[in-house]
Parts: C-alpha cells; sequence; structure tokens
C-alpha cells in the first residue's frame, strides 16, 4: 500500500519542493543548528505527516513551510517558484492565497460567528461580503456544521471548533493544508473524529495536506510519514510507524 500511496504521489504535480534546508541561530557566539538539511517533496493530493518529539525542529519547520520564516540555507520551492526570490508582500500574499492554517488552540476570533471566522481570510482578498459568506456557508456545510453558523467558538465543543478551523483554513481553496498539532488541544475520540476528517477531504477533494504532530498515532493515519529527530528529516516505513523515539 505504501508504494501504491508513493507511486500515486509521484505521477502528480509537485506541490512543495525543500531543499537542504538548514536553519541555525546565533546567540553571542554560539550557534545553534535547528533544521540540518531538511529535503521534501509534497505532491497534489499527498496526505503527510511529520511526527517528533518537542524541541525536535518541527515548530521552525512549520514556520518556513508557512512563510512565516526564511531558512538560513536550502531551497524552497511552493509550486516550483522558489520562495527565495521574493519579496515580503509577495510572501504575504502567497501564505493567504496558498496555505490554508490549521492550529492545535483553534485561533478563532471569540466574538465572531462561525461563519464570520471562516469568511475572515478573504477580507484580505477585497471579495464582495456575500461573496465571501455564501463561500464561508459552503465551507461550513463541507465540515458538517451547517447547524452551526451563527454560533461564536465559546459555545462550540472543541470538536466543533476544528471543523470551524478547517473550514476556515479551505475558504480560500488554499493548495496546501498545513495543520499543526490538529488534535493536540482535543480528546481521542474527537481526534480521531478530525483526523478522519483531514483524511476523507483528502480522499474525496484531493486536498494537499501536511500534518505536523508529536502523537505517532495520529501520524500514522496518514499516507506518508515523516520523522523529525534533532533538526533531520526521514521517512518512514509502514512497519516503523508503530515505534517512538
Amino acid at each position: 500500500m505504501m508504494g501504491e500511496a508513493n507511486g500515486e504521489a509521484q505521477a502528480a504535480k509537485v506541490m512543495l519542493r525543500l531543499v537542504d534546508l538548514r536553519k541555525s541561530y546565533a546567540t553571542g557566539p554560539i550557534v545553534t543548528e535547528v533544521l540540518r538539511g531538511v529535503t521534501l517533496d509534497v505532491y497534489q493530493g499527498d496526505f503527510v505527516s511529520i511526527v517528533g518529539t518537542s524541541g525536535c525542529g518541527k515548530s521552525t519547520l512549520v514556520n518556513i513551510i508557512g512563510l512565516l520564516d526564511q531558512p538560513t540555507s536550502g531551497a524552497y520551492f511552493l509550486k516550483e517558484r522558489e520562495i527565495g526570490a521574493i519579496s515580503d508582500t509577495e510572501l504575504s500574499v502567497l501564505r493567504n492565497q496558498s496555505i490554508g492554517f490549521i492550529f492545535q488552540s483553534f485561533n478563532l476570533l471569540p466574538r465572531l460567528t462561525a461563519l464570520e471566522n471562516v469568511a475572515a481570510p478573504l477580507t484580505y482578498r477585497g471579495a464582495a461580503v456575500s461573496d465571501m459568506l455564501s463561500r464561508a456557508r459552503e465551507m461550513l456545510e463541507l465540515v458538517g456544521l451547517s447547524d452551526r453558523l451563527g454560533h461564536r467558538p465559546s459555545e462550540l465543543s472543541g470538536g466543533q471548533r476544528q471543523r470551524v478551523a478547517i473550514a476556515r483554513a479551505l475558504v480560500g481553496t488554499p493548495d496546501i493544508i498545513l495543520a499543526d498539532e490538529p488534535t493536540g488541544a482535543l480528546d481521542a475520540e474527537t481526534g480521531d473524529e478530525i483526523m478522519g476528517l483531514l483524511a476523507e477531504l483528502n480522499t474525496r477533494h484531493r486536498l494537499t495536506a501536511i500534518i505536523i504532530t508529536h502523537d505517532y498515532g495520529v501520524a500514522r493515519k496518514c499516507a506518508r510519514c515523516f520523522r523529525m529527530r534533532h533538526g533531520v528529516l526521514s521517512e518512514m516505513a509502514l512497519s516503523a510507524k508503530r515505534g517512538r523515539d
């Protein structure tokens, strides 16, 4: 099954390519190397997980993939466009249009309804309010929350809030969904439900998703699984996904 998944992925378009990415931080004379030559291809319709313990470099990699930080060296291509060659203004536009974020803490605006939270990213594109709300309603229906449009985050369960966050990530039709610990704030049953929803969106709508997690149980629900250790990324075979560091 793993070979079939990789074969299908490699026949698809490369959405994201990381080539020998390195990231280091200097504190006085001390240089700490956080990423040590990360190389990764993510294909259209891929369902990828990156798993590792705290301090392994996952958060740094998320910030770089999410266009929130730049590597010290190496190359990052998004849809064949090298990120290091574009301006900060272009980066902001690209981030808004190409990457949908899902966070552990949901990051919903408490005073807005579910519908308004989902529509919010479209305000940066200058869309008409009616069009934004129509698109947001469509996304909430997609994640099974058509009956919660007017509810604020405090009126929703954790699983429902994460579904709102998924709908918000999808509303701008991004090229890639980047989910940082999407089940971290949820109980096991609700976490399984959210991973099932992401897997269904991947299968039925060819959603390209990268799941960042510390949980090997969550990681092995994805078609391809990579482990980050000490700033080095390596692909795990299916038989190895059940182990831990």
